[in-house]
């Protein structure tokens, strides 16, 4: 059975303030809790508590959750893969776990940047546990522009305006790429310049989904 202590805890995960200071976030359902593998400190379920039920995030809880130990990366692990996209101010949780997923099945790491937290529940949900795998750091506004100009890397920003080239299964990207994703409704607000490019849609679309737009580029770099 859960302590009350351990309630405790499992509640303060709920908040970015617990989960930073406990350096644990909440691990939910059994697939997501497998690929969090040696993170996990402790699995509850259904049986260990009655309050199973408001210690949990989802509406439909699958009957078994975690507390793991959130991952710690580094500025060398993140630059240590070809592609690697920083997300300016992105909120979906949604959209920021489905992104993780494609950086784990595309070989791609993140940055985030005035982002929905990674350790949100929703976030690792959506993920299926890839914030365990895939190396992410948090950079702050005010110096993201020095850190991302620093690595050197061909920079293509997605975005879609009238001067944007269009792309195509043809275009090729150097071997040390970076890409720039905003949200669906403000856009990138870096001030970084770069390859401008979007993807060519129909115009009863007004904008592709965030993470649909990455995971197009993405499987490109991964392919070629």
């Amino acid at each position: 059975m859960l302590s009350a202590q351990q309630e405790k805890l499992i509640r303060s995960l709920h908040s970015k303030k617990g989960r930073e200071k406990s350096g644990l976030c909440l691990v939910e359902g059994e697939k997501n809790i497998k690929t969090a593998g040696n993170a996990v400190s402790f699995c509850f379920t259904r049986d260990d508590t009655k309050k199973f039920d408001t210690l949990v995030t989802t509406e439909t809880p699958q009957g078994i959750a975690a507390v793991a130990r959130i991952p710690t990366w580094n500025a060398s692990d993140v630059e240590n893969k070809r592609a690697i996209v920083a997300l300016d101010g992105v909120q979906d949780p949604g959209n920021i776990g489905t992104i993780f997923r494609l950086c784990l099945g595309f070989g791609a790491t993140l940055i985030l940047i005035d982002s929905a937290d990674p350790t949100n529940p929703k976030v690792v949900r959506s993920s299926a546990g890839a914030i365990f795998h895939v190396p992410w750091i948090r950079v702050h506004r005010a110096s993201a522009v020095e850190r991302i100009t620093k690595l050197k890397r061909a920079v293509y920003r997605l975005e879609n305006r009238p001067k944007s080239v269009p792309y195509s299964h043809d275009m090729k990207f150097p071997e040390n790429t970076l890409l720039i994703a905003g949200s669906e409704g403000r856009g990138i607000s870096l001030n970084i310049p770069g390859n401008s490019i979007r993807i060519p849609h129909d115009s009863k679309l007004e904008s592709l989904n965030v993470a649909v737009t990455v995971a197009i580029i993405l499987n490109r770099l991964y392919s070629h």
